[in-house]
């Protein structure tokens, strides 16, 4: 055979998958795998790894179809912005046929695997495929309020894992869903301070009031406030049988002050250079304190 339709081939081969990861966001999916099992951890005493591997396979394909529909949904826009017009939808690397197919098939599959779980499991994963397809994307065009939608579906995976793993929701569940509810609004507001002009140009605005100002800094430092004591609350055991040691409080407590800094540090200068610090710490915080949740819980 030619080598250069070898060459080709690779080539070809390694855009298809180079697109497939950016239709379906394959970084951001297992970052959700991720939460998702840290709130499955959370919920058992011993770990059923069958389950487990369940639970991040249809997390995985829940998040992934969401992606793909939302990039169907937002092809024309995405080639607008910069930082979205390369991706295979807008650039015509990939049909939309194709893109919806994945996405459908990734519905059926997540919702069935998560459905082999336990039911529960798999309707708030269709809930939180419908939220973010039906309701989060078509709303960013028309009101900021689209990130308090958004916040549902993105909320759900962390306490999609304590469901997962008890077929309950009750209030463990709520506080799990609570703290990455409260997390998102610093999160995606710091995203959307540094999107801002490429947002405006789009249609979209992110920002709280729709104005990148002292108020929408202001959202941001209150909702920080409220993520670090809804974080912290289980100390007091007001969530049920998930409850946290007071020094791990403190702990969380530093890691969420650090955010807060970053917060008022952008209140002061306004600079895009202090709100890319503040969503690089609010990674940094959600991940950390998954993890710390579930240390100190084998350590009850």
């Amino acid at each position: 055979m030619n080598t250069a339709v070898i060459s080709d081939n690779k080539i070809s081969m390694k855009t298809i998958i180079s697109d497939f990861k950016q239709l379906t966001k394959v970084g951001l999916s297992l970052s959700v795998v991720f939460s998702s099992i840290a709130g499955y951890l959370l919920a058992v005493e011993t770990v059923d790894y069958f389950i487990l591997f369940l639970l991040g396979l249809g997390g995985f394909f829940m998040v992934g179809a969401s992606n793909a529909f939302n990039q169907i949904i937002e092809k024309d826009t995405d080639a607008i912005m910069k930082r979205t017009q390369n991706r295979p939808l807008p650039t015509g690397r990939m049909s939309v046929n194709v893109a919806l197919t994945i996405a459908i098939v990734f519905t059926i599959l997540g919702i069935s695997i998560l459905y082999s779980i336990n039911p529960k499991s798999a309707l708030f994963g269709a809930i939180s495929i419908f939220l973010y397809t039906c309701v989060y994307t078509p709303l960013k065009a028309v009101t900021p309020l689209t990130v308090f939608v958004g916040a549902i579906p993105g909320a759900i995976p962390f306490m999609l894992g304590w469901v997962a793993a008890t077929n309950n929701f009750g209030i463990e569940a709520g506080f799990l869903f609570m703290i990455q509810f409260f997390w998102q609004f610093p999160h995606f507001w710091a995203i959307g301070w540094l999107q801002f002009e490429e947002y405006k140009k789009a249609g979209f605005n992110m920002l709280p009031m729709g104005a990148k100002d002292r108020g929408a800094i202001k959202q941001i430092i209150f909702y920080t406030l409220i993520m670090i004591l809804v974080s912290i609350a289980p100390v007091l055991r007001v969530s049920g049988s998930f409850y946290i040691y007071p020094i791990t409080a403190v702990i969380i407590a530093l890691l969420g002050i650090v955010m807060l800094y970053y917060g008022v540090k952008l209140y002061k200068s306004e600079e895009n250079i202090d709100a890319r610090k503040l969503m690089l710490s609010s990674v940094l915080y959600i991940t950390v304190v998954q993890i710390i949740y579930v240390v100190d819980k084998f350590l009850h």
